[in-house]
């Protein structure tokens, strides 16, 4: 059983320092840029509460919400969720 303990808090550290909240991105743009979470909040008509969450990976955003985080920073969603390393937003 000790041993049982041992493996799930290894496995539990593991995913906690390796996986990376997607928006953990979200924050990066926000502090290059010199950007306060109440600001952004204001800017889009968000509280800073869901900002802090989305920052931290206690709160999913939905698609609305991901289309205008890449619009507010001019990058695509897929930069912001880490599905890439490009954060250029390509039109069509």
């Amino acid at each position: 059983r000790r041993q049982r303990q041992m493996c799930i808090r290894d496995s539990q550290t593991f995913f906690k320092n390796e996986i990376k909240s997607p928006f953990l991105r979200l924050k990066q743009l926000r502090e290059q840029r010199g950007i306060t979470q109440i600001k952004l909040a204001l800017d889009l008509n968000l509280s800073q509460n869901s900002i802090s969450r989305y920052e931290s990976g206690e709160r999913q955003a939905d698609y609305s919400t991901l289309v205008l985080l890449a619009d507010y920073f001019n990058v695509s969603v897929d930069y912001l969720l880490n599905r890439t390393n490009n954060p250029i937003f390509n039109e069509k």
